[in-house]
C-alpha cells in the first residue's frame, strides 16, 4: 500500500502573490491514471491499485467535488482534502 503523505504543494505568482495551482498530495506513489474531476480545473491522480495519490487544482473548484472524492478516504485524508485546499481555489 502507498505511504500516506498529507502535503500541500503550491505554485504562487511571484509578482502578485496569487495562487496559480495547488496539489493536495495524499500518498506517495507512481501515477497510473489521471482523472479530470472538474473540467479544466481539478484532476485526481491514482496509482495502479486505484488509490488516490493526490488532487491538482488549477483554478477554483467546487467544494462538492472535493467532498465526493474524499468520501472513500480515511478521516484524516477527508479532513485534509476538504479543509486543506487554499480558499481561493475552492468555491462553496
Amino acid at each position: 500500500m502507498a505511504k500516506q503523505s498529507l502535503r500541500l504543494e503550491a505554485s504562487v505568482d511571484e509578482r502578485t502573490g496569487h495562487m496559480r495551482a495547488a496539489y493536495l498530495r495524499v500518498r506517495e506513489g507512481e501515477v497510473a491514471q489521471t482523472e479530470e474531476i472538474e473540467e479544466g480545473v481539478a484532476y485526481a491522480d491514482y496509482d495502479a491499485g486505484g488509490l488516490l495519490l493526490g488532487i491538482e487544482l488549477l483554478g477554483p473548484c467546487r467544494v462538492q467535488v472535493l467532498d465526493q472524492i474524499a468520501k472513500n478516504e480515511s478521516g484524516p485524508v477527508r479532513q485534509f482534502l476538504t479543509g486543506g485546499a487554499p480558499r481561493e481555489l475552492v468555491l462553496t
